[in-house]
């Protein structure tokens, strides 16, 4: 009988002060200065877990991860309840990960030492940038200077492992000043740190009206200086772009990329699950839930529930859902976990594989699926090649 992956659980908060023009996310600006329904919305959260509980079908959680949004406008009150309304519905491992997602020009002083008494044992700060005037075109409201006063909040208050958002790519941006962020940030000494380059999606402001960004040229020498440059300095990449220190991987994106299941809760949030079938093996699903917080909140008097769609994932579309997620990690996965995940044979991607390997995408191992370094630079061609027949 096939066993089900881990379980985590991804918790939406859809408000933040102000929406960047490169967010794509499901964030609803609503000025410094608004009351937020915490404990309405803290019922519909604790209602909404309990419409899915069915689907943990017993199985203790791994991880949890509050994104948003900006969940740093949320009080410690608000997480400990939640915490709290979690734990007495589902299992928890011993050694949880609970990550919350922070802007550094959201803070009130005290703040995170309430977030870390409350359960919290994980910052991930959106610092993006340490230089001011990056910082204003991409439309975040705190300065290089709060994002290092919020680091130095979060070790008073007890936090060892904390992630740092940084980007690349930015308008009019150098290789000698994106290595000056990426001084600045390795300066904080971070335990995790999220390096990514800033693409323009659709449905944002920066899509409609795209700033200059740098030549293809300079973005590759960014990338190769920024690779080495972390690396040198003890972090690891993993991931395209996650770079850990040892035993400081981010296990909830871990659990994403190796094709884990997770319940997800608010509004907009994304879940997927996978159940046991008698004679297919697993069914693996994908649900989301109500996008807009006002008919979030709404949903939880009303029968229909806060379920806006789910979409089963079928067997041809398997191999790249899979492939989208584990070949992001460089060490890759055993493809016994093809197997254990997707309750399906192996042997249904073997000529798939063969053709990534002729072309030097994949690395020459019939036990792993891992990208060569050149699949990893060009990784959607190495996805169409896995994801066609």
């Amino acid at each position: 009988m096939n066993s089900l992956p881990p379980l985590a659980l991804y918790v939406h908060v859809p408000w933040c002060v102000r929406k960047c023009p490169y967010c794509d996310f499901n964030s609803h600006g609503v000025g410094r200065d608004a009351s937020l329904p915490e404990a309405g919305y803290l019922e519909a959260l604790l209602t909404d877990l309990d419409a899915d509980l069915p689907l943990a079908a017993g199985r203790e959680l791994a991880s949890i991860f509050i994104g948003g949004g900006t969940p740093s406008l949320m009080s410690a009150w608000f997480y400990r309840e939640l915490l709290a309304g979690i734990a007495a519905r589902l299992p928890m491992s011993p050694d949880i990960e609970i990550t919350l997602e922070a802007n550094p020009g959201t803070l009130e002083r005290g703040r995170f030492a309430g977030y870390r008494e409350a359960g919290i044992n994980r910052l991930s700060l959106g610092v993006q940038s340490f230089q001011d005037d990056q910082l204003q075109a991409l439309g975040r409201i705190h300065s290089g200077r709060d994002a290092e006063a919020a680091v130095a909040e979060a070790r008073a208050a007890g936090y060892d492992n904390l992630n740092l958002d940084l980007m690349h790519g930015l308008p009019a941006q150098t290789p000698e000043l994106a290595l000056d962020d990426l001084e600045r940030g390795l300066s904080l000494a971070p335990e995790h740190l999220s390096w990514y380059q800033l693409t323009l999606e659709p449905n944002t402001e920066f899509y409609s009206r795209p700033p200059r960004l740098p030549e293809e040229e300079v973005l590759w020498d960014i990338q190769d200086l920024g690779h080495e440059r972390l690396e040198a300095a003890g972090l690891s990449r993993y991931e395209i772009s996650a770079y850990a220190r040892t035993h400081r991987r981010s296990r909830h994106n871990l659990n994403y990329w190796r094709f884990g299941d997770y319940l997800g809760i608010g509004a907009g949030a994304h879940g997927k699950l996978s159940a046991r079938e008698d004679d297919a093996g697993l069914l693996i699903e994908r649900r989301w839930k109500v996008r807009q917080p006002e008919a979030y909140l709404r949903r939880q008097h009303d029968p229909r529930g806060f379920l806006a769609g789910r979409s089963r994932i079928e067997q041809s579309e398997l191999a790249l859902e899979f492939a989208m997620n584990s070949l992001r990690l460089v060490e890759g996965v055993p493809l016994s976990c093809w197997r254990s995940v997707t309750g399906l044979s192996p042997a249904m991607l073997e000529a798939r594989l063969t053709r990534a390997r002729k072309k030097g995408l994949l690395v020459e191992d019939t036990e792993r699926l891992q990208a060569s370094p050149q699949g990893l630079l060009f990784l959607n061609e190495l996805l169409a090649l896995i994801g066609r027949e």
